[in-house]
């Protein structure tokens, strides 16, 4: 018999809300978290707005070693990743650490790190010859995504499955995925999952302007990222993480432990298509969906709330507006669909994690986030996106959807404990 998993503990990064509690108050309050860019100098750039994190490493626990020895990405999980563990109650001291892992994603891992080293072993780029003695003493951590998973992992003494996962925007979404694979499967008991990425430099800005992907609306950035609104111009560039505790369900029972819900589908595709573009018909997304509701027993019209990649790209809303009809049918014009990163941004390989965490608290309290600065109907876009206010609905069951970069196409289905027979 396949083994359920439990999501029993949730910890979060985000721009606007540090920790749990703050995060689900600019949620469901409708608030935004985008801004000018202030950790660099933007002049120049075509797209001059973030979401930034107002984060003091100090201020949450990490000392003057964690803020050397790790980039900013990293720095963000190891927070994230003890909010979520204190929060499931678990003593990992006291579990067998062969059967503890850790799954974390990252699309753009230590960017922020290596190239501010860059810059300085090249006297700002204007030598060809580096000379390594300005670097930091750590920089070789900036260079492999590995450092995200490895860090946890030593710090929480995981000793089990242990991996990063890097698929582009879907990094989140697939590294949780993954780690509830191994935890059906009997390869781990207890796994901490999430995403953490900090993209905001000026070469990530730089790659997103050369193809036009993110807001000019440098002039209200308040009111910038508008999924789904028909007056949308791209997304707005985020950071932040989120971590979640996954835990075999019987177990999780047996201790008592809090349980947020089950994590019961997730599957995820290619679309063997196009680097950045997607198909209209959003029959790849559509993939994603059919098949991660099969793994969870859960039909398509029993879903109660899908959370949206909702990127405010054009290309992104009318793809996935045609891939939650494509699988839903008509129950998708009676199905709330939101986007929170009109509220905190596009963190890149991060928004997987943090849209779960939002999906998670949505089941948990019965209320679906808006998509904020939505007011203008985009014909192409006609279903139900929760304009600006939140919403109450009964939950038993969340969908959540990615895309990324590279054509890949992920969902994961979350259910309140005991809806699945």
């Amino acid at each position: 018999m396949t083994r359920r998993v439990a999501v029993t503990g949730i910890g979060v990064v985000a721009p606007g809300g540090i920790g749990v509690p703050a995060f689900w108050d600019l949620l469901t309050s409708g608030r935004t978290a985008t801004r000018g860019i202030t950790l660099f100098d933007p002049t120049g750039f075509r797209s001059r707005i973030a979401a930034e994190c107002d984060f003091d490493p100090a201020a949450h626990g990490l000392d003057g070693a964690d803020t050397v020895r790790n980039d900013r990405y990293v720095q963000f999980a190891l927070v994230a990743a003890a909010e979520a563990v204190a929060d499931s109650g678990l003593d990992l001291a006291a579990e067998d650490p062969w059967r503890v892992g850790v799954s974390l994603g990252t699309a753009v891992g230590g960017t922020t790190r290596l190239e501010h080293d860059y810059v300085l072993v090249s006297s700002a780029g204007a030598d060809w010859g580096v000379d390594h003695r300005p670097a930091q003493p750590y920089l070789e951590r900036a260079f492999s995504p590995s450092a995200l998973a490895s860090s946890v992992a030593e710090r929480f003494g995981a000793r089990g499955p242990v991996q990063t996962v890097s698929t582009g925007c879907t990094s989140g979404l697939d590294a949780v995925g993954y780690a509830a694979t191994a935890v059906e499967e009997g390869r781990a008991d207890v796994i901490i999952a999430g995403a953490c990425d900090s993209p905001i430099s000026p070469i990530t800005v730089a790659c997103f302007d050369a193809i036009k992907a993110t807001s000019a609306r440098n002039d209200d950035p308040e009111h910038a990222s508008r999924p789904f609104d028909a007056t949308r111009d791209g997304f707005v560039l985020g950071e932040g993480g989120a971590v979640l505790v996954l835990e075999e369900l019987s177990r999780a029972r047996r201790r008592g432990a809090r349980i947020y819900g089950e994590l019961g589908g997730f599957a995820t595709f290619g679309n063997a298509y196009h680097m950045t573009g997607l198909t209209q018909e959003g029959r790849e997304m559509s993939e994603a969906i059919d098949h991660a509701l099969a793994h969870a027993r859960v039909n398509g019209e029993d879903v109660g709330y899908v959370n949206a990649h909702g990127s405010g790209t054009k290309q992104n809303d009318r793809h996935e507006t045609a891939a939650v009809k494509r699988s839903l049918g008509t129950h998708a014009y009676r199905t709330p669909m939101s986007s929170i990163k009109s509220m905190v941004g596009h963190s890149l390989g991060a928004i997987g994690a943090i849209e779960l965490v939002a999906c998670t608290l949505a089941l948990h309290h019965g209320v679906v986030p808006p998509t904020a600065n939505y007011t203008e109907r985009d014909p192409e876009c006609d279903l139900d996106y929760v304009p600006r206010t939140a919403r109450e609905v009964p939950l038993r069951h969340v969908l959540s959807v990615g895309s990324g970069f590279g054509g890949f196409q992920s969902a994961v289905v979350l259910s309140r404990e005991g809806a699945v027979a």
